[in-house]
């Protein structure tokens, strides 16, 4: 006997498959982890920081 396959639910696991293969690949290409966000912050807020002690106002 050959086995009963729902095909909606076919469709819907294939649709998710490809859905987390896309996503995987937009997290490779794109993503940068917290670390990473953190440390551009945190130089952007130290050269925020430098700027302005040479600002010069008069």
């Amino acid at each position: 006997m050959a086995k009963i396959t729902n095909l909606s639910r076919a469709r819907k696991t294939c649709a998710r498959e490809q859905d987390r293969a896309k996503a995987d690949a937009n997290a490779a290409r794109f993503g940068r982890t917290k670390m990473q966000k953190d440390a551009e912050a945190e130089s952007a807020e130290k050269l925020r920081k430098h700027l302005d002690q040479h600002r010069n106002e008069e």
